[in-house]
Protein backbone atom coordinates (compact mmCIF):
# COMPACT_ATOMS: atom_id res chain seq x y z
CA UNK A 1 0.00 0.00 0.00
CA UNK A 2 1.28 3.17 -1.25
CA UNK A 3 1.00 6.78 0.69
CA UNK A 4 -0.92 7.71 -1.79
CA UNK A 5 -3.81 4.95 -1.16
CA UNK A 6 -3.95 5.90 2.66
CA UNK A 7 -7.17 8.20 2.62
CA UNK A 8 -6.43 11.40 4.11
CA UNK A 9 -7.72 11.97 7.74
CA UNK A 10 -10.48 14.89 7.61
CA UNK A 11 -9.61 18.07 9.17
CA UNK A 12 -11.58 18.66 12.29
CA UNK A 13 -12.13 22.33 11.32
CA UNK A 14 -13.20 21.36 7.99
CA UNK A 15 -15.07 18.57 8.91
CA UNK A 16 -17.52 21.03 12.06
CA UNK A 17 -17.89 23.96 9.62
CA UNK A 18 -19.10 21.28 6.66
CA UNK A 19 -21.89 19.22 9.12
CA UNK A 20 -22.08 22.03 12.21
CA UNK A 21 -22.42 25.57 10.62
CA UNK A 22 -25.56 24.86 9.02
CA UNK A 23 -27.79 24.70 12.29
CA UNK A 24 -26.62 28.32 13.21
CA UNK A 25 -29.64 29.50 11.55
CA UNK A 26 -31.90 26.82 13.44
CA UNK A 27 -29.64 27.22 16.89
CA UNK A 28 -30.49 31.13 16.57
CA UNK A 29 -34.15 30.97 16.40
CA UNK A 30 -33.81 28.39 19.93
CA UNK A 31 -31.38 30.74 21.18
CA UNK A 32 -33.98 33.98 21.15
CA UNK A 33 -36.56 31.58 22.67
CA UNK A 34 -34.16 31.37 25.49
CA UNK A 35 -32.55 34.29 25.97
CA UNK A 36 -35.41 36.57 24.55
CA UNK A 37 -33.50 39.05 22.99
CA UNK A 38 -31.24 39.02 19.80
CA UNK A 39 -27.52 40.28 21.75
CA UNK A 40 -27.86 37.30 24.48
CA UNK A 41 -29.05 34.81 21.55
CA UNK A 42 -25.96 35.80 19.60
CA UNK A 43 -23.44 35.27 22.19
CA UNK A 44 -25.87 32.32 23.48
CA UNK A 45 -25.08 30.56 19.63
CA UNK A 46 -21.36 32.04 19.67
CA UNK A 47 -20.33 30.50 23.08
CA UNK A 48 -22.44 27.46 22.10
CA UNK A 49 -20.07 27.11 18.89
CA UNK A 50 -16.43 27.37 21.01
CA UNK A 51 -17.59 24.98 23.25
CA UNK A 52 -18.92 22.36 20.32
CA UNK A 53 -15.83 23.03 18.33
CA UNK A 54 -13.94 22.39 21.41
CA UNK A 55 -16.00 19.21 22.02
CA UNK A 56 -15.79 18.10 18.67
CA UNK A 57 -13.78 15.31 18.73
CA UNK A 58 -16.28 13.79 21.55
CA UNK A 59 -18.71 13.72 18.58
CA UNK A 60 -19.39 10.54 17.30
CA UNK A 61 -19.91 11.12 13.28
CA UNK A 62 -23.47 10.03 12.45
CA UNK A 63 -25.04 10.16 15.60
CA UNK A 64 -27.95 13.10 15.89
CA UNK A 65 -25.77 16.16 15.40
CA UNK A 66 -28.60 18.71 15.87
CA UNK A 67 -29.77 17.35 18.64
CA UNK A 68 -26.13 17.15 20.09
CA UNK A 69 -25.55 21.00 19.39
CA UNK A 70 -28.94 21.67 20.82
CA UNK A 71 -28.14 19.86 24.11
CA UNK A 72 -24.66 22.02 24.16
CA UNK A 73 -27.44 25.25 23.47
CA UNK A 74 -29.55 24.26 26.11
CA UNK A 75 -26.76 23.16 28.64
CA UNK A 76 -25.00 26.58 27.85
CA UNK A 77 -28.25 28.63 28.67
CA UNK A 78 -29.12 27.20 31.80
CA UNK A 79 -25.46 27.60 33.08
CA UNK A 80 -25.11 31.26 32.21
CA UNK A 81 -28.41 32.95 30.41
CA UNK A 82 -30.88 31.86 32.97
CA UNK A 83 -30.14 34.97 35.24
CA UNK A 84 -30.86 37.53 32.33
CA UNK A 85 -34.33 36.40 32.74
CA UNK A 86 -35.24 38.84 34.57
CA UNK A 87 -33.61 42.17 31.99
CA UNK A 88 -37.19 43.93 30.42
CA UNK A 89 -37.43 42.14 27.09
CA UNK A 90 -36.55 44.38 24.57
CA UNK A 91 -38.73 43.65 21.72
CA UNK A 92 -36.20 43.18 18.82
CA UNK A 93 -37.36 39.32 18.28
CA UNK A 94 -39.23 40.01 14.70
CA UNK A 95 -35.77 40.22 13.33
CA UNK A 96 -36.51 36.68 13.13
CA UNK A 97 -37.61 35.33 9.93
CA UNK A 98 -40.75 33.25 10.13
CA UNK A 99 -39.28 30.08 8.44
CA UNK A 100 -37.13 29.72 11.91
CA UNK A 101 -40.41 29.40 13.46
CA UNK A 102 -42.63 26.36 11.78
CA UNK A 103 -42.59 23.95 9.84
CA UNK A 104 -39.09 22.62 10.91
CA UNK A 105 -39.25 18.42 11.74
CA UNK A 106 -36.87 16.45 12.36
CA UNK A 107 -36.49 13.03 10.51
CA UNK A 108 -36.51 11.06 13.62
CA UNK A 109 -39.51 12.51 15.17
CA UNK A 110 -43.31 10.92 14.27
CA UNK A 111 -44.34 11.50 11.10
CA UNK A 112 -47.59 12.81 12.67
CA UNK A 113 -47.72 16.36 14.01
CA UNK A 114 -49.68 17.72 16.70
CA UNK A 115 -52.03 20.10 16.59
CA UNK A 116 -50.44 22.17 17.82
CA UNK A 117 -47.44 22.11 15.35
CA UNK A 118 -49.83 22.48 12.62
CA UNK A 119 -51.93 25.49 14.42
CA UNK A 120 -48.45 26.92 15.03
CA UNK A 121 -48.00 26.62 11.35
CA UNK A 122 -51.34 28.68 10.30
CA UNK A 123 -50.72 30.85 12.84
CA UNK A 124 -49.10 34.15 11.93
CA UNK A 125 -45.39 34.04 13.47
CA UNK A 126 -45.54 37.39 15.93
CA UNK A 127 -48.78 35.66 17.47
CA UNK A 128 -46.88 32.43 17.69
CA UNK A 129 -43.81 34.46 18.97
CA UNK A 130 -45.59 36.64 21.46
CA UNK A 131 -47.40 33.01 23.19
CA UNK A 132 -43.89 31.67 23.56
CA UNK A 133 -42.35 34.64 25.00
CA UNK A 134 -45.17 34.53 27.71
CA UNK A 135 -44.75 30.83 28.62
CA UNK A 136 -42.29 30.02 31.41
CA UNK A 137 -38.42 28.84 30.39
CA UNK A 138 -38.95 25.26 31.18
CA UNK A 139 -42.38 24.87 29.16
CA UNK A 140 -41.13 27.51 26.42
CA UNK A 141 -37.89 25.30 25.40
CA UNK A 142 -39.77 21.98 25.24
CA UNK A 143 -42.85 23.46 23.53
CA UNK A 144 -40.53 25.11 21.13
CA UNK A 145 -37.82 21.68 20.73
CA UNK A 146 -41.62 19.04 19.97
CA UNK A 147 -43.22 21.78 17.76
CA UNK A 148 -40.98 24.23 15.89
CA UNK A 149 -37.83 21.80 15.79
CA UNK A 150 -40.02 18.43 15.43
CA UNK A 151 -37.29 16.59 17.97
CA UNK A 152 -39.11 13.30 19.41
CA UNK A 153 -39.70 13.11 23.25
CA UNK A 154 -36.49 10.99 23.68
CA UNK A 155 -34.30 13.56 22.09
CA UNK A 156 -35.46 16.55 24.31
CA UNK A 157 -34.67 14.50 27.37
CA UNK A 158 -31.60 14.32 26.22
CA UNK A 159 -30.83 17.73 25.25
CA UNK A 160 -32.73 19.63 28.25
CA UNK A 161 -31.10 16.28 30.63
CA UNK A 162 -34.46 15.64 31.76
CA UNK A 163 -36.49 12.51 32.48
CA UNK A 164 -38.54 11.32 29.62
CA UNK A 165 -41.81 11.92 31.86
CA UNK A 166 -41.06 15.13 32.77
CA UNK A 167 -40.68 16.26 28.90
CA UNK A 168 -44.09 14.80 28.48
CA UNK A 169 -45.82 16.33 31.62
CA UNK A 170 -44.14 20.06 30.68
CA UNK A 171 -45.41 19.39 27.27
CA UNK A 172 -48.85 18.84 28.00
CA UNK A 173 -49.09 22.02 30.30
CA UNK A 174 -46.85 23.84 27.63
CA UNK A 175 -49.16 23.06 24.87
CA UNK A 176 -52.26 23.68 27.03
CA UNK A 177 -50.70 26.93 28.30
CA UNK A 178 -49.82 28.06 24.80
CA UNK A 179 -53.22 26.97 23.22
CA UNK A 180 -54.90 29.28 25.77
CA UNK A 181 -52.79 32.13 25.13
CA UNK A 182 -53.61 31.71 20.87
CA UNK A 183 -57.43 30.87 21.40
CA UNK A 184 -58.49 34.18 21.91
CA UNK A 185 -56.18 35.18 18.40
CA UNK A 186 -57.71 32.25 17.17
CA UNK A 187 -61.25 32.70 17.51
CA UNK A 188 -61.15 36.34 16.69
CA UNK A 189 -59.46 34.94 12.82
CA UNK A 190 -61.55 32.04 12.17
CA UNK A 191 -58.68 29.41 13.42
CA UNK A 192 -60.17 26.56 15.31
CA UNK A 193 -56.90 24.16 15.23
CA UNK A 194 -55.36 25.52 18.26
CA UNK A 195 -58.17 24.51 20.43
CA UNK A 196 -58.05 20.77 19.46
CA UNK A 197 -55.93 18.16 20.39
CA UNK A 198 -56.52 15.23 23.34
CA UNK A 199 -54.75 16.98 25.85
CA UNK A 200 -57.77 20.09 26.00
Amino acid sequence: MTEADIPPIADPRDQFEEQALPYMDQLYGAAMRMARNPQDAADLVQDTFVKAFASWDKFTQGTNLKAWLYRILTNTYINGYRKKQREPYQGAIDDLEDWQLGGAESTTASSSRSAEAEAIDRMPASAVKDALQELSADFRMVVYLADVEGFAYQEIADIMETPIGTVMSRLHRGRRLLRDKLRGYAAERGIGAATTGADK
